[in-house]
């Protein structure tokens, strides 16, 4: 996977997996398209994430319902590090996730600076969707992989607080996502 040459090692992750009935480049444009007004609950669950961003008055973290997923999360601070198409593409981020008032993503220009990035005090986090063919099955794995790697005790100390919280609403949006990218393959919508 192309998620390894990014984070091969990592002190926290997600998986889920979902099985599409749909031609593969169907299933990769359906990933790329897809707007968050087709992700079930996207728009409460991010809400609440941002609930005390917003009280305190530092901004919103909402997303655009018409606009392709994807695209709108690279605007706010992932970056693309690498894309096999039809099979793989892995977006990352850095920052410090668990602030109160939200993180502030450090903006990277290309896929070496997330490599070579090493502060103290900030995570990076890489998500991948990859497209996975098992012979004798006629469906196709999309499978995401979300791994979070902070080398920094004292970091990571206060993420694994912050991931508690989060994390049932993190996994319950990366399953809704699989099952937006599931129905749309499936129904042919481009």
């Amino acid at each position: 996977m192309l998620l390894d040459d990014f984070l091969p090692t990592f002190d926290f992750t997600e998986v889920h997996v979902v099985n599409v009935h749909a031609p593969r480049e169907r299933i990769f444009r359906a990933l790329q398209d897809l707007t968050p007004a087709e992700i079930t609950l996207v728009r409460t669950l991010f809400a609440l994430r941002s609930l005390l961003v917003r009280l305190l008055g530092k901004g919103t973290m909402g997303f655009v319902e018409t606009q392709p997923f994807l695209q709108q999360a690279l605007r706010s601070g992932f970056i693309l590090l690498a894309e096999s198409p039809n099979q793989e593409l892995v977006l990352g981020t850095i920052g410090q996730f668990w602030k109160i008032t939200g993180s502030v993503p450090v903006r990277l220009a290309e896929a070496s600076e997330f490599l070579t990035f090493h502060h103290p005090g900030y995570a990076k986090a890489a998500m991948n969707f990859s497209l996975e063919e098992t012979p004798g099955v006629p469906s196709i794995s999309v499978r995401t992989e979300t791994r979070i790697l902070i080398p920094y005790p004292a970091a990571r100390k206060k993420f694994a607080r912050y991931w508690r919280v989060i994390y049932p609403g993190s996994a319950l949006i990366r399953r809704r996502w699989l099952r937006a990218i599931k129905r749309r393959a499936e129904q042919g919508q481009m």
